[in-house]
């Protein structure tokens, strides 16, 4: 992409090989330009020419060509598309205007065969022509993120209101231990000031204390210890238990979890098939449409001069003469015989209309079965990953258990041998043993005081995180709120974007019925039927669109007609104003600046004035197709084009 010096607020499109173009060069000022000519004058190629510039890769090189080029300068910038031949297949290249051009193709490029206007014409699937551009599998995604996220607070918050039963139970924990603790203090000042008032002699009183002292020092440590150990020792086994548990719920999911839908290649493998086989029946549908586009310009001969009636007769003879000349192949053809290729052919359009909705279900189908493949897969490798992870977690506190074990035999071994050395030094000396009594209550006291404290300690902090947990709750309320809240929007996403498309659909078909004077056409309307009980996630088969028709009849009463009964122009404007309602609804206006129009033919000059009058607003540059005859009637203010 390049930035090019291009006059303010106008949009420029440079053309060469493309459809049936040579080169070409056209600049556009906002607002309505119509392309004026007779049917072959490349129009419509230039059309797919503002659809490659836009993104579009579903453009043909012209015949004698190779390669093809497309510039489009809007907005200050030019984007460039390279289109070549290889291998039967058009290769495209280069920047366009929309990375997706998939919302344009359906409500801006509203080209005869656009998709939107096909599907009211051929009574197609109207609901999934506007779901399309919704990325329900996005949406899936982050309902499931959201709905992760909102249980966890929900454990989090239950957990709280758990914890907060246990306030009471450590409150009063705490105050025994407090007692206990200034119990003990005070008894044990009382031994210690008893030893200091027990007399014996002062030189084997301090020779024999200092000895007494450290092995009871010793033992003190080696008790000390030894509480330690077990408490480590206890904590690591409720851990291994804790570990043990989650791995046998891990190993019951994975067991549990069901087996991918298919073959990754075999899904893909009928995703290409079919999507060939759509592709083909696509491209048959619009050579269907330019038949029927033909025959009925040959049924039409005398007003466009496609065709001439027999003989040189006067304008009256030429009225009642029911069969017709070709002017290219000088074929002479009953009228009726046209009228019924016609027919024909329409009926080809609808049955192969409907075998590409029938393909797109295919697809669809496929495409949530590879989804689901793909999720049950990352589901299979997070719980063989967590697996994994615990039974390495359990291996290591196996591990610390056995050097735990271990080092609390040893401590045994060493508390009982500082035992035994404190009572072989009580009994050298009878004289002594009081004091030695004394000193060996002072460390029991002094150990139990040490648990004491480090139990409060244990208390404290305990309570002081159930506290700052409880402290968090308003918090995690209000998110838990805010996730509920977004899960419900992303539920009902699909179903705003529904009434929206309705509601839209429905506004503007009444003000097109009433501005274009369809004075049999009493009202058009959208209606959306649901099918079924929707489930509690986005899903994209819940409901469907019925389009109703309700007539007037001479005698001034309203009935409902079916769609097969409108005329080609009522169907053509329904088309119309139902991709119009899916440009509103999606805000296609937002992403591109560009409408283009084309294959008006069967809608008369005046109708394709008031509707181009209507359509005008919505876009930057509205793109208009038609015959210098319709082009006649619409107000000179609007820009022309004549030649491409």
């Amino acid at each position: 992409m390049q930035t090019i010096e291009t006059e303010e607020g106008r949009m420029k499109i440079s053309a060469e090989s493309v459809g049936g173009i040579d080169e070409t060069t056209v600049g556009f000022d906002p607002g309505v330009t119509l392309l004026v000519g007779q049917n072959a004058t490349n129009r419509t190629s230039f059309l797919n020419a503002v659809r490659a510039g836009f993104g579009s890769d579903d453009v043909s090189i012209k015949s004698d060509a190779e390669t093809a080029r497309v510039d489009l300068s809007v907005d200050g910038e030019t984007y460039t598309r390279r289109l070549r031949r290889e291998g039967g297949q058009t290769i495209v290249s280069g920047d366009a205007y929309l990375g997706d051009p998939e919302v344009a193709e359906l409500f801006a490029f509203l080209l005869g065969s656009n998709e939107a206007r096909q599907a009211v014409v051929t009574e197609g699937n109207l609901r999934d022509i506007i779901i399309r551009p919704v990325d329900v599998g996005a949406i899936e995604a982050k309902i499931d993120e959201r709905v992760e996220t909102r249980e966890s607070l929900r454990e989090e918050l239950a957990e709280i209101a758990e914890r907060k039963g246990d306030l009471p139970r450590l409150e009063r924990r705490r105050s025994e231990l407090r007692e206990a603790i200034d119990d003990t203090r005070a008894e044990l000042k009382a031994v210690e000031a008893e030893i200091d008032e027990t007399e014996i002699d002062v030189e084997r009183r301090r020779a024999e204390q200092s000895e007494l002292e450290e092995r009871l020092e010793k033992l003190r440590q080696r008790r000390s210890e030894l509480e330690d150990v077990r408490y480590d020792l206890e904590t690591e086994r409720e851990g291994r238990e804790t570990l043990l548990e989650e791995r046998e719920e891990l190993e019951r999911e994975l067991a549990e979890l069901p087996e991918p839908p298919g073959t990754e290649d075999d899904i893909s493998g009928e995703l290409s098939r079919l999507r060939e086989q759509k592709q083909r029946l696509e491209t048959e549908l619009d050579e269907l449409q330019s038949a029927i586009r033909f025959n009925e310009d040959l049924l039409d001969g005398s007003e466009t001069g496609v065709f001439t009636p027999d003989g040189d007769d006067a304008v009256t003879d030429r009225l009642v003469d029911d069969d017709v000349r070709c002017w290219t192949c000088g074929s002479t053809v009953a009228r009726d015989q046209i009228r019924s290729t016609i027919e024909r052919l329409r009926e080809l359009s609808r049955s192969t209309a409907g075998d590409i909705d029938d393909l797109q279900a295919e697809i669809d189908e496929l495409e949530s079965r590879r989804k689901e493949r793909e999720r049950v897969r990352h589901e299979r490798e997070r719980l063989e990953r967590r697996l994994s992870t615990v039974e390495t977690e359990v291996q290591k506190v196996e591990d610390r258990v056995e050097q735990l074990e271990r080092r609390r035999a040893d401590l045994t071994d060493a508390v009982e041998t500082a035992e035994a050395a404190v009572e072989a030094l009580e009994t050298t000396d009878d004289a002594f043993d009081d004091v030695l009594d004394l000193h060996k209550q002072a460390n029991d006291i002094e150990h139990e005081l040490g648990r004491l404290e480090t139990e409060l300690g244990s208390v404290d902090d305990e309570i002081g995180e159930i506290e700052s947990r409880i402290a968090d709750e308003g918090g995690l309320e209000t998110r838990l709120d805010e996730v509920t809240a977004e899960i419900e929007s992303l539920r009902t996403k699909i179903d705003r974007v529904e009434r929206d498309a309705v509601d839209r659909f429905n506004e503007h078909a009444a003000e097109v019925l009433e501005l274009l004077g369809y004075d049999n056409v009493a009202r058009l309307w959208l209606e959306r039927v649901e099918q079924g009980g929707r489930s509690s996630r986005a899903d994209t088969t819940g409901g469907a669109f019925e389009l109703h028709v309700v007539r007037t009849s001479a005698s001034g009463t309203a009935y409902e007609d079916t769609i097969d009964h409108l005329s080609e122009s009522e169907r053509e404007v329904a088309g119309l104003v139902f991709a119009l309602a899916g440009y509103l609804t999606h805000r296609v206006f937002e992403r591109i600046p560009v409408m283009l129009l084309d294959s008006l033919e069967a809608i008369d000059a005046e109708r394709i004035a008031a509707l181009v009058d209507h359509f005008e607003e919505y876009a930057t540059y509205l793109l208009v197709v038609l015959l210098p005859e319709d082009a006649a009637a619409l107000p000179d203010r609007y820009d022309r084009v004549t030649e491409i």
